[in-house]
């Protein structure tokens, strides 16, 4: 009963006895040697120590079978001496035990989708600038595991019901509606090049977002495109007609008056067919080999 191991004889009779009441060890860890115990029936258990016996409703995760596991437990210290499962345990016990496994596996174990990590990324962006918008990094969404996550797994029990979630809509639940209108404006998922073509714009590092961009589709552009609301330059990947990087620059109208001139030797050795003018500030975007 306090949770030490002891060992009997497997020949002896103590060996099939429910409970033994131990008189001498040799004291040694883990599992002392027993040398003088006398068996005892549950009854005399009960009538001895009935007074000490603990009854307690558990609600816990076991992490074996993925699921909450829910039973009220008789416990005399650390020897349990009955069992029986819960059919309605509390909701809020539940709701904890959920809880405590999303804290041990991590927040990196929850089923994101490539959508709600986009929107993660996108309101990670946004704190990164404006603080006074909601933090989504793996520590603060653990610390806020009771406003925004638990309440959507009232009926949960197992972590298949989990992995259901949409994690991204329970992260914009956290916005106001003015604020769920301003996420589009200040980290728009596309930005629109001059060729027209609608570019996923990549918020993975808060602090630089990056467009992925062949190098003709911005012929014509002076200026940097930007999120934000137009304060933070995207970092551009400007890609070769294969979509390789040929360079990378956060100073779109610098890279034209300069590095351009060397890019356009190699491209043109490269790729003869494609459309390399002389002067990109007045060329025509294509997503063409060649403009129509």
């Amino acid at each position: 009963r306090n949770g030490r191991g002891a060992r009997v004889n497997e020949a002896s009779a103590l060996a099939d006895a429910e409970f033994i009441a131990v008189a001498d060890t040799d004291g040694t860890a883990p599992e002392a040697k027993v040398y003088l115990a006398a068996p005892l029936t549950p009854l005399a258990v009960a009538s001895v120590a009935g007074d000490q016996i603990v009854r307690e409703d558990v609600v816990e995760f076991d992490d074996a079978t993925r699921s909450v596991r829910a039973v009220t437990r008789e416990r005399l210290g650390a020897l349990v001496l009955a069992e029986r499962e819960q059919r309605h345990p509390d909701a809020d016990a539940v709701a904890a035990a959920i809880g405590a496994a999303v804290r041990r596996a991590g927040i990196g174990a929850l089923p994101w989708s490539d959508g709600a990590r986009s929107i993660r990324e996108r309101l990670a962006f946004i704190h990164h600038h404006d603080a006074s918008w909601p933090d989504v990094r793996d520590e603060a969404l653990l610390g806020a595991l009771d406003e925004w996550l638990l309440p959507a797994l009232a009926t949960a029990r197992r972590w298949p019901d989990i992995e259901r979630l949409d994690l991204g809509s329970l992260l914009l639940d956290r916005l106001g509606w003015e604020r769920r209108a301003a996420l589009d404006t200040q980290a728009p998922t596309h930005l629109t090049v001059p060729s027209g073509s609608r570019i996923p714009v990549d918020y993975a590092d808060p602090a630089a977002p990056a467009l992925a961009v062949r190098l003709q589709e911005l012929f014509g552009a002076t200026d940097t495109p930007r999120v934000g609301r137009g304060q933070v330059p995207v970092t551009l990947y400007l890609l070769s007609p294969a979509s390789r990087p040929v360079q990378v620059t956060r100073d779109l109208a610098s890279f034209w008056r300069s590095t351009y001139f060397e890019v356009r030797k190699d491209l043109r050795g490269r790729y003869p067919r494609h459309y390399w003018p002389d002067d990109p500030l007045v060329a025509e975007p294509t997503r063409r080999v060649k403009p129509r």
